[in-house]
């Protein structure tokens, strides 16, 4: 009895009403995951290749995907629509062709380019460094300057790259294209891949006399000290960007960008956690139990803040409008939160111990339930009888 099949449109994980691009998509993911050149050996990824590529070689083409819509598997158990099957399937069309160039480009490193020449402009690649600043000018901003190596154009050869009187020649290789073609045999047939070309770099020109300054790269080496904008509210770990100081583009292309990682100093007081402040100060026993003011350090500098009576440790007051600006709205700040932990005095003179005992006699806390309890035990005896007569329950 033969295997029943999966349905099309759920061997690639897609809606019945997918549109060809998400179709392509989703099939170029199995295929890439299952290739039989990715697992060599495996038959069950073999199997789930050739499911998936079954069930892309139906979906993509709309008048076989109108008939599976309408009658399923069995528009094509018989008359060639779909061949019985796999075997039916032509891997060398098109479609299949670009689908596997662009998997092979990824195993093999090369890769196909998104339908653009390799001689074109292209823009260079972005440099990155980092900069540490205090926590205060995190939260501020602040103005730091970097110094860092940066490339030039050639004064000599004005980033040509060759000797001057010279110039570059056309690659004879790839044709000036940047790019070369080539095939390879594959387990399903051809596959068409598409590399940058090795002879030129991609830039479809080659320098037969370099120029002596730069060695035929076109640029030059400088260092350079740039002023980096930090605004205020950024966090440890975010970055700034700065257009145009990276690296060169090739073949008229543009320059990248600096991204400049800042890295925030821990503070001995002050602790983040989004655009809000926490920090712990000590209340002292007699302002915590009366009430009294205090002073706390915020990034804005210090403030009086009035303690109310009774006071307990650990309670967090919020100071309203005295955290860390937003990165989009500088006016708009986060708050300071407070947590207040009550001091308890370690050296105590005669005096004071004094006058704590009797506080706490007043009071009756702590000491003075100790005595009532020393003073309970002579009658120990008299509470176990009531007891047991029946007084208490």
């Amino acid at each position: 009895m033969a295997e029943q099949k999966r349905d099309y449109y759920e061997v690639l994980g897609v809606e019945k009403g997918a549109d060809e691009a998400a179709i392509k998509k989703a099939y170029r993911a199995l295929a890439k995951k299952y290739h039989p050149d990715m697992n060599p050996g495996d038959a069950e990824a073999e199997k789930k290749f050739k499911e998936a590529s079954e069930a892309y070689a139906i979906l993509s083409d709309p008048e076989k995907r109108r008939q599976y819509d309408q009658f399923g598997h069995a528009a094509f158990e018989s008359g060639g629509g779909g061949g019985g099957g796999f075997g039916g399937f032509d891997f060398n069309s098109a479609d299949f062709g670009d689908i596997f160039g662009d998997i092979f480009g990824d195993l093999f490193g090369g890769g196909r380019r998104s339908g653009r020449s390799g001689g074109g402009p292209m823009k260079g690649a972005n440099l990155r460094t980092s900069v540490r600043i205090k926590f205060e000018e995190a939260v501020f901003g602040v103005e730091k300057e970097i110094e860092l190596t940066l490339k030039d154009e050639c004064p000599a050869c004005h980033g040509s790259g060759a000797k001057p009187g010279t110039s570059a020649e056309t690659c004879s290789k790839c044709g000036g294209k940047g790019q070369v073609v080539f095939t390879q045999q594959s387990f399903f047939g051809t596959v068409r891949n598409v590399q940058t070309c090795p002879e030129c770099g991609g830039s479809g020109k080659v320098i037969k006399d370099k120029c002596a300054d730069c060695h035929g790269s076109g640029y030059i080496a400088n260092r350079k000290k740039i002023q980096i904008t930090i605004p205020a509210g950024i966090d440890n770990g975010q970055s700034v960007r700065i257009r145009d100081k990276g690296e060169p583009g090739t073949n008229g292309g543009p320059r990248g960008d600096l991204l400049v990682e800042v890295i925030v100093q821990r503070h001995p007081v002050f602790q983040r956690q989004d655009y809000n402040i926490y920090s712990t100060v000590p209340v002292s026993f007699p302002v915590a139990a009366l009430g009294g003011e205090i002073v706390i350090d915020t990034v804005d500098g210090r403030v009086i803040y009035e303690v109310k009576a009774g006071t307990q440790t650990d309670t967090r007051v919020r100071l309203k409008g005295k955290g860390v600006p937003s990165l989009r709205n500088k006016d708009v700040r986060g708050d300071h939160y407070v947590t207040l932990v009550v001091q308890v005095p370690d050296k105590l003179s005669h005096e004071a111990k004094e006058l704590l005992r009797k506080f706490d006699e007043v009071t009756g806390d702590s000491l003075s339930a100790a005595k009532k309890a020393e003073s309970g035990k002579s009658g120990g005896s008299e509470t176990k009888d009531k007891k047991k007569k029946g007084f208490w329950k």
